[in-house]
């Protein structure tokens, strides 16, 4: 059993990590209004992710406004898989 991935772990990181996690990618309106986040919230996470290497910002004009589209990188969606397997050997051997 690995240890628990603590940038995953934090509750609004986790929250984005596995929406992105079952889609190819997902703009940040969209992000911002399933997960509830503030738009400096939900900026601030993903940087962090992105500092990681976890997840990769596009960022595009579409009628001359800033359109931004979030994905995982393969290494994100590794670390997002690892974090799952962590956690279900944790239940598993505490339950």
């Amino acid at each position: 059993m690995g240890l628990i991935d603590k940038l995953i772990h934090e509750p609004a990181r986790l929250l984005l990590m596995s929406y992105l996690y079952f889609v190819e990618k997902m703009d940040f309106i969209y992000l911002k209004a399933e997960t509830g986040l503030s738009w400096g919230n939900l900026s601030s996470h993903l940087s962090k992710l992105e500092s990681a290497g976890y997840v990769t910002i596009e960022k595009t004009i579409v009628l001359k406004k800033t359109h931004s589209m979030a994905r995982l990188t393969k290494e994100g969606r590794k670390a997002f898989e690892q974090y799952r397997v962590t956690i279900d050997a944790l239940i598993k051997n505490r339950i």
